[in-house]
């Protein structure tokens, strides 16, 4: 049926569409791009830097690590596609176990038997710890339905759209409230917030539990679900997708975009500067991967009307040490190095803590032989920290060390900066990808909005609006099937 009403004359494709930025973001939209306009349209990904973005590599004695975004979480359908569709494999797990600091000793403390650790939860903390994982559920059931919109072509204009096709009015709350707030609301205490809470908000986002309730329940998942990761590095999964849709990536900083019309359609102007100089293109559509934010990105919009202006918001500096040393254990408690049982530290709001969490990472490649260091050997550890740490900082965390390897990124947005969420159409076919960090940031997040933003392409392109910002989809999709 869908068939027959189709429009006479469908339109052609585009004939060029031009991707900023070759991470995540980039590399699944020009995926999902192709897969709905079809091969024959041409794709121009600009990334100055290298492919995979955020999530990069970095060489410690021979071996690589990832520096930065690490695990993914099981229910992430579309990070599970990518690894089937590019024939990538998961990393093997290598078991650790994690405690909380509190800049004087450990408040929690997991063991290898899971029904311990839930005794122990309970025990400190009572029907908190159960409140948290059916908030936490309910939210992850909820959001999981954009799995089957997508699946049946429907997109959102707005991130407010999207969001309330999923989760209603409770949901667009859950963006301009605090995590603290909502947690304390269905009956948790404050000081599991305090404990439990803040540790993990502070070792994803780098951020207290002032973070939205919608970014903190994402965050939450991940720590409470089984996570993955990409044997190799999950960069892995930006290079493959960009080489499977044959994108053209061109290394050359995007510094705006002008538009200009051509037969009553938008031609927009891409202005580039590599190490050849400053050039430009034209291409039917365009979307931006990177962040549109002064701090981020010096981007200018030409002959915009109305003019597209600055994004509200900034966003959070984070520091990432990989440190290749012998941990100092007695700073934790544990004179004897050999009896210090944890591989990862997360630690509270405390303001005297110089780092946010701490853990003793595996390689991107883990053979079946590989082991992890026992505690009083030479051991890669990750420390994340808001600032970069001092000789004498390191000193307090390490009794020696071989390397230090600092990476300092603007990785998240600072979440209680922004009062409203950013657009993802900033013109009839320029799409702004980036925007759905200030929803919540996790590669799986961005992989939905880059699903997002081929289908809204891809819908209004061929006038399909019957299939953007639907209401009542739950319903629809029901009958549907």
């Amino acid at each position: 049926a869908a068939l027959l009403a189709a429009p006479a004359a469908a339109r052609a494709p585009p004939r060029s569409i031009a991707v900023v930025g070759a991470g995540l973001g980039g590399s699944a939209v020009a995926y999902f791009l192709q897969q709905h306009f079809g091969p024959q349209v041409q794709l121009d990904v600009y990334e100055p830097a290298g492919v995979g973005g955020r999530l990069a590599t970095l060489t410690v004695n021979k071996q690589q690590y990832e520096s930065r975004g690490a695990s993914i979480h099981a229910l992430s359908l579309h990070m599970q596609d990518f690894v089937k569709i590019l024939g990538l494999k998961h990393r093997r797990e290598v078991a650790g176990k994690s405690a909380i600091f509190n800049g004087e000793h450990f408040i929690l403390e997991e063991t290898d038997w899971y029904l311990l650790n839930l005794f122990r939860l309970w025990w400190h903390y009572g029907i908190s710890f159960l409140r948290l994982q059916m908030w936490v559920e309910e939210v992850m059931e909820k959001f999981m339905r954009i799995y089957k919109y997508q699946a049946h072509g429907y997109a959102f204009s707005s991130l407010e759209e999207l969001l309330r096709s999923l989760g209603g009015d409770a949901f667009i709350n859950m963006t301009q409230r605090s995590v603290a707030e909502s947690l304390l609301e269905v009956g948790i205490t404050q000081r599991f917030v305090d404990d439990v809470i803040a540790a993990v908000l502070r070792s994803s986002y780098g951020q207290s539990v002032l973070v939205p309730a919608f970014a903190g329940a994402m965050s939450l998942a991940g720590a409470q679900g089984s996570t993955w990761a990409v044997e190799g590095g999950n960069k892995l999964m930006c290079s493959g997708l960009l080489k499977l849709t044959k994108a053209n990536v061109i290394p050359a900083r995007v510094t705006g975009v002008s538009l200009h019309s051509s037969e009553g359609r938008p031609l927009y102007q891409v202005h580039y500067e590599s190490s050849e100089g400053q050039g430009s293109a034209f291409y039917d559509m365009v979307v931006v991967t990177t962040p549109l934010h002064p701090s981020r990105s010096n981007f200018t919009f030409k002959n915009f009307e109305p003019p597209i202006t600055d994004f509200p918001g900034a966003f959070q500096p984070s520091v990432t040490s990989v440190v290749h040393g012998y941990l100092n254990s007695s700073y934790f408690g544990f004179p004897d190095p050999k009896l210090f049982p944890f591989a990862s530290i997360l630690t509270t709001d405390t303001p005297d803590l110089f780092f946010n969490a701490m853990d003793n990472i595996c390689p991107v490649n883990i053979s079946a032989a590989f082991r992890r260091k026992q505690p009083q050997e030479a051991a890669v550890w990750r420390v994340h920290s808001q600032q970069p740490l001092d000789k004498q900082q390191l000193k307090t965390l390490f009794r020696s060390y071989y390397s230090v390897q600092v990476t300092e990124w603007q990785a998240y947005p600072r979440y209680d900066a922004a009062k409203s969420l950013p657009p993802i159409m900033l013109h009839e076919n320029l799409f702004y990808l980036s925007s759905v960090e200030w929803v919540a940031s996790s590669m799986e997040m961005i992989a939905v909005a880059a699903k997002n933003v081929a289908l809204l392409a891809y819908n209004r392109w061929h006038q399909d609006l019957e299939k953007i910002d639907q209401k009542d989809l739950m319903h629809k999709v029901k009958t549907e099937l």
